[in-house]
């Protein structure tokens, strides 16, 4: 195209040239041969930033463009940068922008004015913990959590799933159960107890357990307060990448803009989708304040949370079942999983194996009521029929992703699962936008995983720190009536990673010196852990099933992080007589039969 000789074609043009300057995140002017051009395209690439790349070789009018770039910017040489209507320069300046951090700035639009420097939407542990490490280096911080009512009308205070329906009122509970079979050891003891049969009040459990969460609930808010934290009780939805419409309980919107966001919205229980569900069954959102004894209870799932609930409920004295659908504790190390089981099932809860309910009907209405379930066989036709006084459905969980606005910022997210991808510094495809928590894809849906993936970000964002969250070995519990604590591989995993002639597992029977004089659960506790022969017996699977199986697993779980070795722990004296020990003495392999 020839050279523009009239005002009109010129101001044509440069019009052209400033809407795409204003409608694109990044704009690059290159040519496609440039080896300049390809660096600065691969480091977006890199970024995984989206830029819209005008390739002026390639185009009719590429020398007209380039004039005009040199009158509005001073520079006619490519590549020619723009980042958020700002003028970066060429190869050299963007690459010195990336190296100082200025680039990121400029990709998070920190060039504009925002209401709010980060908005975190999700008031459970990793938002709480990422705002108030933001806050405390001097960032103007928002939270926005809110907390969707279940079919039963529940809701619940700050906190998030953790403190109000999760980890907290669960172990409490668990512990309920504990005491009375620590009531039932005490005879034997020596413990002289009233004739009258010992009973349990779920009231009094219900009220304590609930005024202690309200006592949580209440330091969370002052503490946010206390850092100048903007707490606020509303929906958070995006309509824009930097900008969010916030809804009360009343309906009154709000609107906010902030340069960053962290998404940390937690997960809620998934329901069955057959009929009844909602109507007549609860969930683990709904268990923990239930206003009466649950009676007669049917469990649906395999889950940690399945066995764990079923276990408490039954260690309560309460008729319980556990309906699965396939294997118990999918996941977990398959082997570790069935001990639990079987133990639960020793001590009164029933399992129906292979069945999945098709259908819940309300019987009678009441406190509790009667409800009939029809399930049907996994393997054939066969169907089933039974009365409960309430079901409790914990078939798994699903990622609060689906109804926030990420399609309006541009987040990509896995459709299968509403998870959310993210690198790394758990960051998504958006710069400006992160995630924590149990929203991401691939990772540990953990409380102390999201609190220490929230404050090390916060700092990697504010105060120019480079460590991140290590996402290998995290030690856990499942709270079932014998607990069962892991950190690393599952056998299976570890087969499937290294090979079987490749790995050593060592593992015992044993008997804790408590349970002895009560006489029960003779060589039911387990121990196990996985070695790789080709690092010098590194531990890389640690088991236990056992009483307190928190305690035993948490330092066990420091060891590995330090690169844990079977020479190591043989070397290591034990502290006698305890369930820990038996970690420093193992001497059988499966391999040895």
């Amino acid at each position: 195209m020839p050279p523009i000789d009239n005002d009109t074609g010129r101001n044509e043009l440069k019009s052209r040239i400033q809407e795409l300057i204003d409608s694109n995140q990044v704009l690059v002017f290159s040519k496609s041969y440039c080896p300049f051009c390809v660096k600065v395209k691969d480091l977006f690439k890199e970024l995984n930033v989206n830029c819209n790349v005008v390739e002026l070789d390639l185009i009719e009018d590429g020398s007209n463009y380039q004039e005009l770039l040199l009158e509005m910017t001073g520079q006619k040489t490519v590549p020619n940068v723009f980042i958020n209507k700002t003028h970066v320069g060429g190869c050299d300046k963007t690459m010195k922008a990336h190296k100082d951090g200025v680039l990121q700035q400029l990709l998070c639009g920190e060039n504009e004015v925002y209401d709010y420097d980060l908005i975190v939407i999700g008031g459970g542990s990793g938002g709480l913990a990422c705002s108030k490490e933001a806050a405390l280096l001097g960032k103007k911080v928002m939270v926005l959590d809110y907390v969707v009512p279940t079919p039963k009308g529940n809701t619940w205070g700050l906190g998030g799933t953790c403190v109000n329906v999760g980890c907290i009122p669960k172990k409490l509970m668990h512990q309920t159960a504990l005491l009375g079979t620590s009531i039932q050891d005490a005879c034997k003891f020596g413990w002289e107890l009233p004739e009258e049969t010992v009973k349990h009040n779920w009231e009094t459990m219900k009220t304590a357990v609930n005024n202690y969460i309200g006592s949580l609930n209440w330091g969370y808010r002052v503490a946010l307060r206390d850092k100048n934290v903007n707490y606020v009780n509303s929906y958070a939805e995006f309509i824009e990448s930097h900008k969010i419409k916030a809804t009360n309980k009343r309906g009154k919107e709000t609107f906010h803009t902030a340069a960053k966001f962290i998404l940390a919205t937690g997960e809620r229980p998934r329901y069955l989708g057959i009929p009844g569900d909602k109507e007549y069954c609860i969930t683990s959102d709904d268990l923990f304040s239930l206003p009466h004894c649950p009676g007669k209870t049917l469990v649906i799932g395999a889950s940690y949370v399945a066995l764990e609930c079923g276990g408490f409920l039954a260690g309560l004295g309460l008729d319980v079942t556990v309906m699965v659908r396939s294997i118990l504790l999918r996941g977990f190390d398959q082997d570790m999983a069935n001990r639990a089981g079987k133990h639960m099932e020793e001590h009164g809860v029933k399992f129906l194996r292979k069945y999945v309910p098709v259908k819940v009907e309300e019987l009678e209405a009441g406190t509790p009521g009667r409800l009939k379930v029809t399930a049907k066989s996994t393997e054939g036709d066969e169907t089933i029929e039974g009365e409960y006084n309430t079901v409790l459905i914990a078939v798994g969980r699903d990622a609060c992703t689906g109804k926030i606005g990420l399609d309006q910022a541009g987040v990509k997210v896995n459709p299968k699962n509403g998870k959310i991808p993210v690198n790394d510094e758990e960051q998504t495809n958006v710069p400006h936008i992160y995630a924590i928590g149990d929203i991401l894809e691939g990772k540990w849906e953990l409380t102390p995983v999201a609190i220490q993936a929230g404050k090390l970000l916060a700092r990697r964002l504010y105060a120019g720190a480079s460590l991140k969250c290590d996402y290998v070995n995290v030690p856990t519990t499942v709270f079932t009536p014998l607990e069962y604590g892991a950190c690393g591989l599952s056998e299976e995993k570890a087969m499937e990673l290294y090979g079987q002639d490749n790995l050593e597992v060592y593992h015992s029977l044993f008997w804790p010196l408590e349970f002895t004089v009560p006489n029960r659960d003779n060589n039911k506790c387990y121990s196990k852990i996985i070695c790789n022969k080709l690092d010098n017996d590194r531990v890389i699977g640690f088991h236990y099933l056992g009483p307190n199986a928190g305690e035993v697993t948490q330092g066990y779980g420091v060891a590995m992080k330090c690169g844990l070795t079977k020479e190591q722990l043989d070397n290591t004296i034990g502290i006698h007589p305890t369930c820990a020990e038996i970690f420093t003495t193992m001497e059988v392999t499966k391999s040895s039969g």
